[in-house]
């Protein structure tokens, strides 16, 4: 379930940065962009508590990107672990 998370929070980051090089300036006013933004939210906020002060507002979005990509990667890794330990037993 948290892979998932993770997953669907990756995609909404992905989605933003594409919205943001294709709208541009009008991104304000995008129903589409201000979603991503409201689903983002979570992520962009443990990135800035993470990251230090001099990182930029507008990288922020990079950061949570980059959190979620190594916390999503983490959780894989650990489900493959598991599911070689228990020897595939309910694993899918």
């Amino acid at each position: 379930m948290l892979q998932l998370v993770l997953y669907i929070g990756g995609l909404a980051l992905v989605g933003q940065a594409i919205l943001y090089a294709i709208v541009g300036n009008k991104r304000e006013t995008n129903m589409f962009y201000q979603l991503f933004v409201v689903l983002n939210k979570p992520w962009t906020s443990i990135a800035k508590l993470i990251s230090p002060k001099m990182v930029a507002e507008r990288h922020i979005p990079v950061v949570a990107f980059c959190v979620v990509s190594v916390l999503y990667i983490a959780v894989t890794l650990a489900k493959i672990e598991h599911c070689v330990s228990i020897g595939m037993v309910g694993c899918r």
